[in-house]
C-alpha cells in the first residue's frame, strides 16, 4: 500500500469490439504524472477509505490515518443490552516502506492509541485484502482506461471507490490456516529441494 498510479492515455483511441473482432488498442501510451492512492478496506464490511495525494511522505500517510480515523467510529456497540460500549480499536496491515514507520508517524500513533500498525513480511502483500482490492481497480478501472490527466485519474479512482462502497463486499479466505500453511510448505519444499 499504496500503489502510484499513472494516468496513461492511449497514442490512439481504443477501437471498441464489433461482431468478430476483438477490441484492438494500442500497445504505447502517453504518460501524464503520477498520483499516489492510499485505501484502508475494512475486512468486516468491505467498505474503503480513499485519499488521492500528490507525493507518499510521512505527512500524507499521517493525514490518511487522520481521515480513517474520522470516518471510523470512535465506540462500538455494548456486548450485552445495557452495557458499555468500548473505544473502537483499529488495525492497519501495511507494507514495511519507510514511510510508515518515521518518527512523525509514531508520535502520531502513541498520541492515537487505538491504532495499531501490522506490517506485512516482504513478499506477502497477499495478506493484506487491500492488495486484493487494489487488484480489482487495476482491472477494472486503471488497465482498460485512458487518462489524459492526473485530475481525471483521482476523479475515475474516487468514483470508482464511491461505486464498490455502494455494495461493498467482504472478502472471504476460501481456505483455512491450515490449508494455506500446508501449501505453503509444500512450496517451500520444493524450493529447497528442486529435484524431486
Amino acid at each position: 500500500m499504496p500503489p502510484a498510479t499513472r494516468p496513461l492515455d492511449r497514442s490512439q483511441p481504443v477501437l471498441p469490439m464489433m461482431p468478430g473482432m476483438p477490441e484492438k488498442r494500442t500497445h504505447d501510451y502517453v504518460r501524464h504524472g503520477t498520483v499516489d492512492l492510499f485505501a484502508a478496506f475494512d475486512i468486516a464490511t468491505g467498505v474503503v477509505i480513499a485519499k488521492t495525494y500528490k507525493s507518499h511522505r510521512a505527512k500524507e500517510w499521517i493525514r490518511f490515518l487522520e481521515e480513517i480515523d474520522k470516518q471510523a467510529p470512535q465506540l462500538t456497540e455494548p456486548d450485552e443490552p445495557g452495557g458499555e460500549p468500548h473505544v473502537l480499536q483499529i488495525h492497519i496491515v501495511a507494507d514495511n516502506y519507510a514511510t510508515h514507520k518515521t518518527p512523525a508517524v509514531q508520535e502520531w500513533l502513541d498520541k492515537h492509541p487505538r491504532f495499531h500498525v501490522h506490517f506485512t513480511p516482504t513478499s506477502s502483500s497477499w495478506l493484506n485484502q487491500v492488495e486484493r482490492w487494489f487488484g480489482l481497480l487495476t482491472g477494472k478501472l486503471l488497465r482498460r482506461g485512458a487518462h489524459k490527466s492526473v485530475k481525471q485519474l483521482e476523479k475515475d479512482i474516487l468514483a470508482w471507490v464511491d461505486t464498490w462502497n455502494e455494495d461493498p463486499k467482504p472478502f472471504i479466505w476460501t481456505k483455512s490456516a491450515e490449508e494455506i500453511l500446508e501449501s505453503l510448505g509444500r512450496l517451500l519444499r520444493r524450493i529447497k529441494d528442486p529435484g524431486h
